[in-house]
């Protein structure tokens, strides 16, 4: 791996050669395409999630039915070569033409007791069957042999009907991996899944982090729409990050039983409700979604808060955006580097070197259909974005072509100590 003064300077000097583009190019000449993957029926590809060991080379699929008729479950594609993705297995509910609309929504996996495990979030409107199912739990160490895949068990929440829209699996300071999860109501769901894997799914629920009282918002209309999670070493805290009604919320979760509001950041302008929420390592800087057209990601310094000096902040230090015509999605946060899955305009990278300033320094257009109805105008293409931190390769699930892999030029992996900061992202360190 470069030094991270090296990497951050080679791809500063590559940011303008980056947009040399002619009307045949896809992507910026720093960006290139490893494999790629059709998975079938447009708008049915829906997040991705890929596992962090080399000698694991697997990635996770869900495959929902957004727009029309398409296959509600998961695919699992195997990477020993990434220029050569297969996929080698494609798992379905039963009952597919029953289901209502969506189906397999967000993925992601653990490891427990030496075992690896995938966790599949499944959402279904009322009217069919499975409509209080909320996620699928999978043993899948024994790939590549798809055969070895085994279901363990199912998440079902009969008293919220609706499912898990989204999802994220946390290793908590106490040790438990713990799954969190969204729910139909004013809360967020935490299940210890050393338990659900051992067969005590009944007392699996070790958690529920409350979403404040939003004025005007009957409770019917209140829930939290995405997670995230982390352990801050300079307090001691294990930090809930989420996404929803009112806009973004932190809380400590260090004590389950009592979670402590820590950090409000409500009444922005143009922010009514929070989508996904991401932190830099330090806790410090964050990254911020809103679902809609023209709306930019927002990046806010909450060191007011973290200080003390305040409670609630309302003002972003800056934004970013890939194109101000559409709207960019969800994100993966390598410091000073952001990975955006960006619906209409694919695979985009970013830098918060200066936060008050993001630089765009990469990116791929893994879609070039036009856009899909005028409801959701904008919605279609990059989907779901993950990075390996051991090697530094990319992936994309893009609603309607497929899987795809990439690298950026010197970017040949990612640990945050490299860069000056806590070794702290979305990817959970099961064997530390």
């Amino acid at each position: 791996m470069k030094p991270a003064s090296i990497l951050l300077a080679s791809i500063l000097i590559w940011a303008p050669q980056a947009f040399s583009q002619t009307a045949l190019d896809r992507g910026s000449d720093n960006i290139t395409v490893e494999g790629h993957v059709p998975l079938g029926a447009r708008m049915s590809v829906t997040d991705i999630e890929l596992e962090q060991e080399l000698d694991r080379p697997f990635a996770y699929v869900g495959r929902a039915s957004i727009l029309e008729e398409g296959p509600k479950g998961m695919d699992i594609i195997e990477l020993s070569d990434p220029k050569n993705p297969r996929v080698i297995l494609q798992w379905r509910l039963e009952n597919q033409d029953l289901h209502m609309n969506r189906g397999g929504m967000d993925v992601k996996y653990f490891k427990w007791d030496g075992r690896y495990y995938v966790v599949q979030s499944f959402e279904f409107a009322q009217g069919g069957p499975n409509n209080d199912l909320g996620a699928v739990v999978f043993d899948v160490t024994g790939l590549p042999d798809p055969g070895a895949v085994k279901e363990v068990t199912r998440i079902m929440i009969p008293e919220y009907p609706g499912g898990f829209h989204n999802i994220f699996i946390y290793k908590h300071s106490n040790g438990r991996p713990l799954l969190l999860t969204t729910t139909r109501t004013g809360k967020a769901h935490a299940y210890d899944l050393g338990r659900v894997v051992e067969g005590d799914v009944e007392n699996s629920l070790v958690g529920e982090i409350p979403l404040p009282e939003v004025p005007g918002r009957s409770s019917r209309n209140t829930s939290y729409h995405d997670l995230y999670a982390a352990y801050h070493p300079d307090t001691g805290e294990d930090r809930f990050y989420g996404g929803g009604t009112g806009g973004y919320y932190v809380y400590d979760i260090s004590d389950l039983d009592n979670p402590v509001l820590r950090i409000s950041l409500t009444g922005v302008s143009g922010v009514d409700w929070g989508h996904t929420f991401t932190p830099d390592p330090t806790g410090r800087y964050a990254v911020a979604e809103v679902e809609y057209q023209y709306a930019p990601l927002r990046i806010f310094d909450m060191k007011p808060a973290l200080d003390g000096e305040a409670t609630n902040i309302r003002q972003p230090i800056s934004a970013w955006t890939a194109n101000w015509k559409n709207l960019v999605h969800n994100h993966e946060v390598r410091w000073p580097f952001v990975f955006v899955s960006g619906y209409l305009d694919g695979l985009q990278v970013f830098s918060l070197a200066d936060p008050h300033n993001p630089q765009t320094i990469g990116y791929y257009d893994t879609y070039i259909g036009p856009p899909t109805y005028e409801w959701i105008a904008v919605i279609n293409g990059a989907f779901g974005v993950d990075v390996r931190n051991a090697d530094g390769l990319i992936v994309i699930s893009d609603m309607t072509t497929g899987f795809w892999a990439f690298r950026m030029d010197g970017f040949e992996g990612w640990n945050g100590e490299s860069w000056g900061v806590p070794d702290i992202s979305s990817v959970q360190k099961w064997d530390d």
